[in-house]
């Protein structure tokens, strides 16, 4: 289906937008610092803070209309905050099939527009949804339990850049081929062979996004706009304790859509009760043909196994690692670890879980440090860190559902193993009725096989592992074999040998996943930044796809040729 010639509503919003797309392919290919969408708070206005908190608790207690959408007429809801305020919001719900319909009806106009005017709509979207910045950290704070400050960067502008950098790779990936080419074989003596080709991007259908509760956005939008910018409609099915955030999202794209002159059911909201299953009956509608997914592997497996009709994009669980063999910068070490394991209460894809340190010990610019000595030097970094609640409320904010705070009951009472630090709960003066903990430190052994049942499954939470590991080359070892088998969003490690470096990147190659070396500053293992890193690589168990490369892009369309003589 060629591009329609763009109505001037489009023509005006590609001509906005061109620069910002411009410089978001510019800094894929550079892999250098950028982003449009400031970080800060203070940036957007004397006024943006209060105007945001205003328009979230207008949103308290009311019944969300999304305008146009059909419905059956009932509410769907039950979203808590783990902060303990009253949310009660609702939505309307709608039965599958007339979602589907929906969206069926509206995407042939949005694949017919062509890959400039769908970025530029997308680029629309992302600018408006950044203007509410405030308003959308107030509700991914109150439905995930992240503290502010993470919150309106991660919920916010990061998410942003992770969309806006889907756009800029599914706008190069649509015109990587020229829509049109003349082809000319000789054929000596005779008249030359003329062709003429074009080449038309075709989108695959519906898009289905099921988000996840932890980071609705962050996770959700390089999806979301991976299949919109590829001239996909798609169905939104957040996760029911944190709809709000991709509500606001539905809402604002839908806005766009229709002042652009296209239906605004190319995007859809499917909310509905805990409990429910509208996930797994829409993921195998014929109708649906990508998805993409955040969340438990079981769940990401049965989408593997039974949407056999869509190509499915997931990121599940994973056992992230990290192996300290020595270090130059010990107290640096263990104030970049101690943040780690403590940014969210550990409720990230990213966050370390299993630390191997060799039971003879490493070597550091302090001196050598036993096992014992660098569990217990960790465990106090972490206390010290989190010793006052209000700077602990900051940096973990709450528990987010009930599995995590009984794991870290259990590990708590002991069931993971022997503590070296055990986890407490912190007040918040703010918002008494929140739920915090701090992260519990476990002592384990690589060669007892109660201690490796406990720390190769997944404990998502705040409860790491110290493991204490032959040497470096098991250690390596065990870090490869733990990537292969049970899978890794990320990989970190400390040395000052170049020998171990070299078989630590050897290691991660071969297992496929990312490693960050020897963090003491500002970066963390547990952060990524779009337009440079690549979060995950879908080369392990714990990811099939990557934010954001070329491969998660393409496969949500195709191209057809037609090809005449000239």
């Amino acid at each position: 289906m060629a591009a329609a010639t763009p109505d001037p509503k489009v023509a005006d919003l590609i001509e906005r937008h061109q620069d910002t797309l411009d410089r978001a392919l510019t800094a894929m290919a550079e892999r250098d610092y950028w982003s449009p969408y400031p970080e800060f708070p203070k940036a957007y206005g004397e006024t943006g803070a209060e105007d945001g908190k205003a328009a979230f608790d207008a949103l308290l207690g009311s019944v969300f209309a999304v305008e146009g959408q059909p419905t059956d007429g009932d509410l769907v809801g039950g979203e808590t905050s783990p902060y303990g305020i009253e949310l009660g919001v609702s939505y309307p719900h709608t039965e599958p099939g007339a979602l589907i319909a929906a969206l069926e009806a509206a995407r042939p106009a949005w694949a017919a527009a062509g890959p400039a005017a769908r970025a530029a709509v997308c680029l629309e979207i992302l600018a408006r949804i950044n203007a509410r910045s405030h308003e959308f950290a107030h509700a991914v704070m109150h439905t995930t339990g992240q503290a502010f400050g993470m919150a309106f960067q991660a919920g916010g502008p990061h998410a942003q850049d992770r969309g806006l950098e889907a756009v800029a790779y599914a706008y190069a990936e649509q015109t990587r081929l020229p829509q049109s080419a003349g082809w000319t074989k000789p054929q000596g003596k005779r008249e030359p062979l003329q062709m003429v080709k074009e080449f038309t991007v075709v989108p695959r259908g519906t898009a289905l996004l099921i988000g996840c509760n932890t980071f609705p956005t962050w996770n959700g939008f390089p999806g979301l706009f991976a299949s919109l910018a590829t001239g996909n409609a798609v169905l939104v099915k957040p996760h029911p304790r944190a709809v709000l955030p991709l509500a606001l999202t539905v809402r604002i794209a839908r806005e766009v859509l229709a002042e652009a002159g296209f239906d605004p059911n190319t995007v859809c909201l499917a909310a509905e009760h805990e409990g429910g299953t509208a996930a797994q009956v829409l993921a195998v509608r014929p109708e649906v043909k990508v998805i993409d997914y955040t969340g438990s592997t079981s769940f990401g497996d049965w989408l593997e196994d039974n949407a056999r009709q869509a190509l499915v994009y997931t990121e599940k669980a994973g056992v992230n690692t990290v192996l300290v063999d020595s270090t130059d910068d010990y107290r640096g070490m263990l104030n970049n670890l101690a943040f780690s394991l403590s940014l969210y209460s550990g409720q990230m894809c990213t966050t370390p879980q299993n630390l191997l340190i060799p039971r003879t010990g490493i070597a550091t610019d302090q001196g050598d440090k036993s096992y014992d000595e660098v569990v217990a030097d960790l465990a106090a970094a972490v206390d010290g860190l989190l010793s006052d609640d209000a700077r602990a409320a900051a940096i973990l904010g709450a528990v987010v559902n009930p599995g995590v705070l009984q794991r870290t009951a259990q590990a708590a009472g002991g069931e993971f193993g022997e503590l070296a630090l055990a986890p407490r709960p912190v007040t918040s003066a703010e918002f008494p009725g929140a739920t915090i903990r701090t992260p519990a430190l476990v002592k384990a052994d690589a060669d007892k096989p109660d201690d490796r049942a406990a720390f190769l499954g997944e404990q998502f939470g705040p409860i790491s592992f110290t493991v204490a590991v032959e040497n470096t080359a098991a250690g390596i070892e065990l870090l490869r074999r733990s990537v292969r088998e049970q899978g890794a969003m990320t990989v970190g490690a400390y040395t000052t040998s170049p020998e171990v470096e070299q078989a630590l990147v050897q290691a991660c190659l071969d297992s496929g996943v990312s490693l960050s070396l020897n963090l003491t500053g500002g970066v963390y293992v547990n952060q990524t930044a779009a337009f440079s890193d690549l979060h995950g690589t879908g080369a392990n168990p714990a990811a099939n796809s990557a934010y954001c490369d070329g491969a998660f892009v393409a496969g949500r369309f195709r191209t057809v040729e037609v090809r005449r003589h000239g």
